[in-house]
């Protein structure tokens, strides 16, 4: 893979997501004392370039929570398009969120964030699509993660979050290997090995989650 562009570190067009996320650092980091795990040395490398960061869904707060494992960087958070048809749209959209329709994306969306990932800036999504259950049980991914990073030609980082509970407890993410999945395919791939590649990222975050709840 070629070498990626990076993002800039400071730029006016950011002014309002990096205040916020200086400003509230120091007291989400005193709150929640993340604990956090790398699934290798590999793992433990900070994110240069463009990504798309994969995480589970457990609750509204997780997108907190994944700023949290990966604060060194912007996150431009896919989200349900609803969303912005709330009082939040202001807030939601200067925090960087992409609206998405889960059940049929448009070109401009797919365009927006590629153009995001080939600027060398962070996209991260929650391939379940919607929070789980509260069983712990994860809901299959959605194959899109894998061709927003295959016409981008930027790797996938799987991110776990443990469930925050009891509330007072000492927030655990463990994080994984970058997957570079263009590696894989020597030609154009059809839809079914895309949905292979789905599957085995859900794989690899299943092993995340056993590494996750095997933290004290």
């Amino acid at each position: 893979m070629k070498e990626q562009k990076k993002a800039k570190l400071f730029s006016l067009k950011y002014w309002f997501v990096d205040f916020v996320r200086v400003t509230g650092a120091i007291p989400t980091y005193l709150w929640y004392r993340p604990k956090i795990v790398y699934e290798s040395k590999s793992a433990k490398k900070k994110i240069r370039g463009g990504a798309l960061l994969m995480c589970n869904h457990n609750c509204f707060y997780d997108p907190i929570y994944l700023m949290i494992a990966v604060w060194y960087r912007r996150h431009h958070f896919i989200i349900n398009k609803q969303f912005l048809e709330t009082k939040a749209r202001w807030f939601l959209e200067h925090v960087l969120c992409i609206p998405i329709d889960i059940e049929n994306t448009g070109f401009q969306t797919m365009k927006t964030i590629n153009d995001h990932l080939t600027s060398g800036e962070i996209v991260s999504i929650f391939p379940e699509g919607h929070i789980n259950d509260g069983s712990g049980e994860m809901r299959q991914f959605k194959s899109g993660m894998v061709l927003m990073a295959m016409r981008a030609k930027v790797p996938i980082v799987p991110v776990y979050i443990r469930a925050h509970e009891p509330r007072f407890s000492r927030l655990k993410i463990v994080i994984g290997e970058a997957v570079d999945i263009n590696k894989q395919f020597d030609s154009r791939p059809s839809m079914s090995d895309i949905e292979k590649v789905t599957e085995q990222l859900f794989e690899k975050e299943s092993r995340l989650k056993e590494i996750a709840f095997q933290l004290k």
